[in-house]
């Protein structure tokens, strides 16, 4: 039986796969792929596992010529992308790449699509400029630019507005370039391109690490748009000056709450017969019994807990003063 589409099928039916030992059959495999490759992914990983597929069983697997060459393209688009030497050719309605070792001496490079035959600066990858230094190239990842290639030349009056709608759902990925669309459906701003694998952030298009949210940044895990550089500028010293105030408040009130909270929920736990102290259990034991098994719970919870407190304490503390006088600080100086 397959596990996808939970129909009985002979052996034959079940390809097996170089990067795993799951099986499924050769329909749902080949569906699994045209829909993952339609959608523009190229590190296609197994449906039951994070196992990716090697590109040999996705050739074997597709039928259809114009997936398999798309795949082919989206995986030597990967592939130059991740080498410092490939410059793309800035011409419209052309991808051609080129592969420039050695160039920097002599920058001027000539697209070697056939039909095209663009000639551009190896260095600020722009028109050919014989005459002049490389001007500031454009930022690719702007807030329009995808929008505004999308929009006809006689469609002024119209693009504006379409700009402005789209600004928002299209940008380019900082690494390779690509259209990427977000739905408006208030979703989270790391942002993963299936294309180069570049994780970025949708707010200011930059690659991030896992603890790009959690700097200064004036980026928001969720939210349009990122925070002005005057909010940003009073949240940095908004923190360096109440962290101590703050970091004390919280201490204060988590140190009596964990103290003496945890006793008293040992204490009730045992009375209530929680997991670990069975009501039955409970049922059969005398009053004395019931009191004397709740007071030595409570007691050695009060022994415990300001254990528990002493090491929340002392590795929070340290961890939040480092946080708000060192990055947030090193932040303000920049």
């Amino acid at each position: 039986e397959c596990p996808l589409c939970l129909l009985p099928q002979p052996p034959e039916a079940f390809p097996t796969l170089a990067s795993c030992a799951h099986r499924s059959c050769q329909a749902c495999l080949e569906q699994y792929l045209r829909i993952a490759i339609s959608e523009s992914h190229v590190q296609v990983a197994c449906p039951h596992c994070p196992a990716v597929l090697q590109p040999a069983d996705v050739h074997r697997l597709l039928a259809e010529p114009a997936l398999r060459d798309k795949y082919e393209e989206f995986l030597l688009r990967r592939l130059l992308v991740a080498d410092p030497g490939t410059r793309w050719c800035p011409a419209p309605d052309c991808s051609y790449a080129v592969i420039a070792y050695g160039c920097a001496e002599c920058p001027r490079l000539t697209c070697g699509r056939e039909g095209c035959g663009t000639e551009f600066c190896y260095h600020c990858r722009q028109p050919w400029h014989p005459d002049g230094p490389c001007a500031l190239a454009p930022p690719a990842p702007s807030l329009a630019s995808p929008a505004a290639q999308l929009v006809h030349p006689e469609d002024s009056a119209h693009g504006e507005t379409l700009a402005q709608a789209e600004a928002e759902d299209i940008k380019v990925c900082p690494r390779c370039s690509a259209f990427i669309m977000k739905i408006n459906d208030g979703s989270c701003n790391r942002m993963n391109c299936t294309v180069c694998g570049c994780l970025f952030c949708w707010l200011c298009l930059q690659e991030i690490s896992d603890v790009h949210f959690l700097s200064p940044s004036g980026c928001t895990f969720w939210g349009k748009r990122p925070w002005s550089r005057t909010r940003k500028i009073l949240w940095r010293l908004g923190m360096v000056l109440g962290a101590p105030m703050v970091i004390s408040l919280v201490a204060g009130i988590a140190v009596p709450v964990i103290t003496i909270g945890i006793p008293i929920y040992m204490g009730r736990k045992v009375l209530a017969g929680g997991p670990g102290f069975p009501t039955s259990r409970r049922s059969s034991l005398s009053g004395c019994q019931q009191c004397l098994s709740v007071t030595s719970s409570v007691l050695l919870s009060l022994f415990v807990s300001p254990i528990i407190t002493a090491v929340m304490v002392g590795v929070g503390v340290p961890l939040m003063l480092t946080y708000v006088y060192g990055v947030v600080v090193l932040s303000l100086c920049r």
